[in-house]
C-alpha cells in the first residue's frame, strides 16, 4: 500500500470528525420529514372530507305538531 500525503491524511481525519455523531445535534433526518409529511397530508385529507360531510348536513330541526298532546294524541291504525 502506497503511503498517503499529507493532504489525503488531513482529508482523512476531517472526514472521521464528519462522519461522528454528535449526541447532542441529533436530528429526525429524512425519514422524520417523509413521516411528518404522510401524516400532514393524512390530516389534510380528513378535513376535507369532514368539510364536505358537515356541507350535506342540515342543521333545521323538523317543527314540533303539537307539545302539549303527548304520545297518547297520534293516530292509531287499524
Amino acid at each position: 500500500m502506497p503511503d498517503m500525503s499529507a493532504s489525503a491524511s488531513l482529508a482523512m481525519t476531517h472526514l472521521v470528525t464528519l462522519a461522528e455523531l454528535d449526541e447532542d445535534k441529533v436530528t429526525p433526518g429524512v425519514l422524520g420529514f417523509i413521516v411528518f409529511a404522510v401524516m400532514a397530508l393524512a390530516v389534510w385529507g380528513l378535513m376535507k372530507s369532514m368539510n364536505r360531510h358537515m356541507g350535506k348536513v342540515d342543521f333545521q330541526e323538523p317543527a314540533e305538531q303539537d307539545a302539549s298532546a303527548g304520545p297518547e294524541a297520534k293516530p292509531q291504525r287499524g
